[in-house]
């Protein structure tokens, strides 16, 4: 998917802030953390650091077993919390979206009311949105993106986290519409008018405001003239004039109409 904004940046900065508090800077004496081997038993400050150390090196997958060595080694301590979220920040940053997206929902329900939670909710949207294939494969990410997206807008609408999510959205459902567009151009072609028309009337009303509506208007002209239904055919070349009356789809559907149904 093009034209993406990368939030990588601005979830550095979050996940930093969760990991510099006073507890860690108390416990931040002493030597170096000697080994990374995961299933060795350590104080929670030594392991948490060792696991943020690995992240600052960009060695994610490392970084995100060792904090989920955190949860399992001090599972009551309050850096299990922030271990969680900081494993699913490791995850994504290596693009490990599944193990990411099963970290972030795990936090969610055992802390569906923390203050953290946005955050949770905007990274797993993140790993449906950076996962959108291009229109001609199935589209069930894209459908999972756009409602992860939806969610965060519902939940936190006057967050950082919804502005960026609106943003994204309407991408997503321009994605979402090029499909439509792709399946109704293919009836199009094998003459299954009333199919293609019914692709492309989904275009008009679900995505009305992407990109695709002033040709699925179009092509919705060109289905109701070979179905035999100019009247429909008129209603559609009317929409398209008065919504987009600069188009070239509103040119081709002015012609057509007057080849085809000048008295419609």
């Amino acid at each position: 998917m093009t034209h993406r904004t990368s939030p990588r940046a601005a979830l550095r900065m979050f996940a930093a802030a969760l990991v510099m508090t006073p507890m860690l800077a108390a416990c931040a004496g002493g030597g170096g953390v000697k080994k990374d081997t995961r299933y060795v038993a350590r104080d929670v400050s030594t392991l948490y650091r060792a696991a943020q150390d690995r992240l600052d090196r960009g060695q994610y997958k490392l970084a995100a077993a060792l904090f989920d060595e955190v949860e399992r080694q001090h599972p009551y301590s309050p850096w299990a919390r922030r271990a969680q979220l900081m494993s699913a920040f490791s995850y994504y940053m290596d693009r490990e979206y599944t193990p990411a997206t099963a970290a972030a929902q795990r936090f969610l329900s055992i802390h569906p009311g923390n203050k953290d939670a946005p955050y949770a909710y905007y990274l797993i949207a993140l790993c449906y949105y950076e996962q959108i294939s291009d229109v001609t494969r199935d589209q069930k990410i894209t459908e999972q993106a756009n409602a992860a997206l939806g969610e965060v807008i519902r939940r936190y609408p006057g967050s950082r986290y919804a502005a960026d999510a609106r943003l994204k959205m309407d991408l997503v459902q321009d994605h979402l519409a090029g499909k439509e567009m792709e399946i109704g151009r293919y009836y199009e072609r094998s003459s299954s008018w009333l199919a293609a028309s019914l692709r492309f009337r989904e275009v008009v009303d679900k995505f009305q405001t992407t990109s695709h509506t002033p040709e699925a208007l179009y092509r919705l002209v060109e289905c109701y003239l070979a179905l035999g239904v100019p009247e429909e055919a008129k209603k559609s070349a009317a929409v398209l004039g008065a919504n987009y009356p600069g188009s070239k789809w509103y040119k081709r559907a002015f012609d057509l109409m007057q080849k085809n149904a000048p008295q419609a």
